[in-house]
């Protein structure tokens, strides 16, 4: 892939245009590398997924064939983060351990306190940019690996492997509430909030009867 690309782009250093994509015949091993899990959603994926240059290449073409600017990911996020300049983003070789946490029962993704500071705007940005936070695609597909959970078909070890963020939102759970996780655990949790939330009812005053004389 390297050797017929880096030779395509000496011949072609001054032409403007899409360099062919030689890398696509890295696809296999490059799913691979990443556990066969989008870098972007950290889910397994069910179909064959896409070579994504971290640095597109209307940034910078030069790093076309490279090996460590390759992310493997989701066709539709790939072809959503096209060319959103780098700079931007947060590269998920970037990102460390309970920097986002998802939310339950929503499943929407959020930056948490352990991002540091002078990151934390650029990892918001790149959960609204590339939909992140709550598309219905990704939040649908986490909902669909909850679920498998939800009616046993999975282990909690099996979902940390295939959908890690699910898996650890689901983790904090039990371990804050002392059960396992059910299908009916998000109408409780909801039914929760909406009992905090309600405004207590007022009293009405009481009428004094007035004395007969």
């Amino acid at each position: 892939m390297r050797v017929p690309g880096r030779a395509w782009l000496r011949r072609n250093s001054k032409v403007p245009g899409r360099p062919p994509a030689y890398w696509r015949r890295c696809n296999a091993q490059l799913a691979k590398a990443f556990f066969e899990r989008c870098a972007y959603t950290a889910m397994y994926l069910g179909a064959p997924g896409t070579v994504d240059h971290f640095i597109s290449l209307d940034e910078d073409r030069r790093l076309a064939y490279e090996w460590t600017n390759f992310r493997y990911s989701a066709g539709w996020l790939n072809s959503r983060k096209q060319a959103l300049v780098s700079v931007r983003l947060l590269d998920p070789f970037e990102i460390e351990d309970g920097w986002f946490a998802l939310l339950l029962p929503s499943l929407q993704l959020q930056v948490t306190e352990r991002c540091p500071p002078r990151l934390r705007a650029r990892a918001a940005e790149t959960l609204r940019l590339l939909g992140l936070d709550h598309d219905e695609r990704v939040v649908r597909y986490r909902r669909q690996w909850l679920e498998e959970y939800e009616r046993r078909r999975v282990t909690l070890d099996y979902l940390e492997d295939k959908a890690p963020l699910v898996a650890r939102a689901v983790r904090d759970w039990e371990s804050r509430e002392g059960r396992r996780w059910s299908a009916g655990s998000s109408q409780v949790g909801l039914a929760r909030v909406g009992t905090a939330s309600a405004p207590s009812a007022r009293k009405s005053p009481s009428r004094t009867r007035k004395k007969k004389a």
